[in-house]
């Protein structure tokens, strides 16, 4: 099959949740020909009606495009749906976009391999609302040739687009690493909302604040990741001591607004742990090594 490049190259999208539908409103818009699959046929109308073609078997969708994107659940409902597309894919280039593990993206990127695809893995670290912004960050991880081949097209999706490396399990690797902040600064948040609800304030007073706070947090990230990688914890500018004597005042706090602060015990322990291994006055970045399990092996 040729494609006409004029009207920019050809993309599936294997998936229609929020985010598939996001990033397929986004090929569209910048003229890519799109082409949409999902198990769930209804949800292709509103996009048909935008401009995408709908192929209601999964192999026909995948032959339309030489750039085949899934966005689904994990990499195992990915392999699902893409099975009887197998034959199929040989010669084309698929790009997934789900949650999973490094090994399910080295699993994954075999997978595609065995089917003669080459193979990208990637991660949209935004919101559905944001995919196609100029500031919006999207990475991947494979193949640089294939990376370089694709990127126009993929920078459709956001403007900072960014390839991490060639190992195809980086972007999974990277995902949960970052990942990993959200919950605990948004349960933070909630604590925090719960506070001022129960003197009879909105959560939504917070939110200026909250957010000096989180850019105060951005500003120390450099030095902070620099303490961890040289390993040198001596010139703190925040110390672990000092966390671990405000830690008291939590189920004071607690008590008085009608709280459930357990949530913070784990990261409590963490902090005295570490006051009992010598990081009193180390820096807070030296809780890292509380986080690290001790090497095993045998000589």
């Amino acid at each position: 099959m040729t494609y006409d490049r004029s009207t920019g190259t050809p993309v599936t999208l294997i998936g229609l949740g929020l985010m598939g539908t996001a990033l397929t409103e986004a090929f569209v818009g910048a003229g890519h020909p799109t082409t949409v699959w999902n198990r769930t046929p209804e949800k292709a109308a509103p996009l048909v009606a935008k401009g995408a073609s709908h192929r209601a078997a999964v192999e026909d969708a995948v032959a339309a495009s030489p750039l085949v994107i899934a966005c689904l659940s994990t990499y195992e409902a990915t392999r699902a749906a893409l099975e009887p597309a197998a034959a199929a894919l040989a010669g084309r280039t698929l790009v997934t976009l789900n949650s999973g593990t490094p090994s399910g993206a080295r699993e994954m990127a075999d997978w595609a391999a065995g089917r003669g695809a080459r193979f990208l893995d990637g991660a949209v670290k935004n919101v559905p609302g944001a995919v196609g912004k100029p500031d919006t960050l999207l990475y991947y991880a494979g193949d640089r040739a294939t990376f370089d081949a694709h990127e126009e097209t993929l920078r459709v999706l956001g403007g900072d687009t960014v390839h991490l490396g060639t190992d195809p399990d980086l972007a999974a690797l990277y995902e949960m690493a970052v990942g990993s902040t959200l919950l605990p600064a948004l349960i933070g948040f909630f604590q925090g909302a719960a506070m001022v609800r129960s003197r009879g304030l909105t959560a939504g007073s917070l939110v200026r604040y909250e957010v000096k706070w989180l850019e105060m947090i951005a500003s120390i990230l450099p030095t902070l990741a620099q303490e961890i990688d040289s390993g040198d914890y001596t010139r703190p500018a925040s110390t672990v001591g000092l966390f671990h004597e405000a830690a008291e005042y939590d189920q004071e706090v607690a008590e008085e607004a009608g709280l459930d602060v357990s949530w913070l015990a784990p990261m409590n322990d963490l902090v005295r742990r570490a006051v009992a291994e010598g990081h009193r006055d180390h820096s807070v970045s030296a809780l890292v090594e509380m986080l690290r399990k001790p090497e095993t092996g045998t000589a």
